[in-house]
């Protein structure tokens, strides 16, 4: 795989009812969030056929074609902190963030790799003081930054309603294994998110995105300038929340630049062999969907169900979670 020095590169790509009285902020006018908690049971999502891709805003999300899934239920939300801490708490499962990193990750003598790139840690999302291009002003391993604590050890602790993240693609794995679910494929988590909705590349209001110039000035006139529980933005169609923004969500899919148009009956995407990242030749990404709350007009517009991006499995961030999806009806 790719050494952690690149990691900052990688986790760039990875660049409820609420009553929304208004107030003034500044020459912005800020919405003010009244925070439901959804259920956490999954919601039975009827099989069916929709237009999967869009072709108007970036190359990869295309061709557009029409796909079909079969039924299955989804998670309402994105699994949140407490859900994982219960999983923890059952299990004694450790993150991989939680543990020292193998100097035989990055192909360098061990003398040439610093030293807190050794330590168990995450990248964290770190706004710079001026407007920038390079992502590395953004971007900070902090040692020590996991799921539990999301901004380092000298941070506050993890919000429980909030979005889990820090976990890697087999953090994840762990989770749905105990959970009885699966991470979706692209497909299902499209179609769940598209919900009958007409592609758009406008910023959406009821999303938690970025409001202003990034990566330096976030007006939060959308009620946060961070990740926000789940349950602050309106459901869409289907019942679910944060579909797009708050944090990117993992699929099972592995990514390539574009979609198969002869792929259409519950598409898994390419295999691991056929799997390219143009940002990290040589290693099979994953998928991720949705945006985050980083994504903004000027650098990501990806809040769409369409928006795809890649992401190494093997590692966390600060703005990558996940939900899953069942085959079967959920007990309990």
């Amino acid at each position: 795989m790719t050494s952690r020095l690149v990691l900052a590169s990688i986790v760039a790509l990875a660049t409820a009812a609420c009553s929304q009285p208004e107030q003034q902020h500044g020459a912005a006018m800020v919405v003010t969030r009244d925070c439901v908690t959804p259920d956490d049971a999954p919601v039975r999502l009827e099989g069916g056929a929709f237009a999967m891709g869009q072709e108007d805003v970036y190359r990869e999300e295309g061709p557009v074609r029409q796909v079909t899934v079969d039924g299955f239920w989804i998670d309402p939300h994105e699994i949140t902190n407490s859900q994982f801490a219960r999983f923890v708490a059952a299990t004694g499962y450790v993150t991989l963030a939680e543990k020292p990193v193998d100097p035989a990750l990055f192909g360098v003598p061990v003398e040439q790799i610093p030293p807190d790139m050794l330590e168990p840690g995450s990248a964290v999302f770190t706004a710079p003081a001026r407007p920038s291009n390079n992502y590395a002003d953004w971007w900070t391993y902090i040692p020590g930054a996991n799921w539990a604590k999301p901004y380092g050890p000298e941070g506050a602790d993890a919000v429980p309603e909030e979005p889990v993240v820090h976990l890697a693609w087999e953090d994840m794995q762990a989770y749905a294994n105990w959970a009885g679910g699966r991470i979706p494929t692209e497909a299902e988590w499209e179609y769940a998110a598209s919900a009958g909705q007409a592609p758009y590349s406008d910023q959406p209001a009821e999303a938690n995105s970025w409001q202003g110039v990034f990566p330096a000035v976030n007006q939060e006139t959308d009620g946060f300038g961070g990740i926000a529980p789940v349950g602050c933005y309106q459901p869409n169609a289907n019942g679910l929340y944060d579909m797009v923004g708050n944090v990117w969500e993992m699929t099972a899919d592995y990514y390539a630049a574009g979609h198969d148009p002869d792929d259409t009956q519950n598409p898994t995407g390419p295999d691991r062999n056929t799997a390219y990242d143009p940002m990290n030749p040589g290693f099979a990404s994953r998928v991720i969907k949705g945006g985050s709350y980083l994504c903004a007009p000027n650098y990501c517009q990806r809040y769409r169900p369409a928006a795809r991006s890649a992401r190494d499995p093997s590692m966390g961030a600060s703005n990558v979670g996940f939900r899953l999806v069942y085959d079967t009806a959920p007990k309990g």
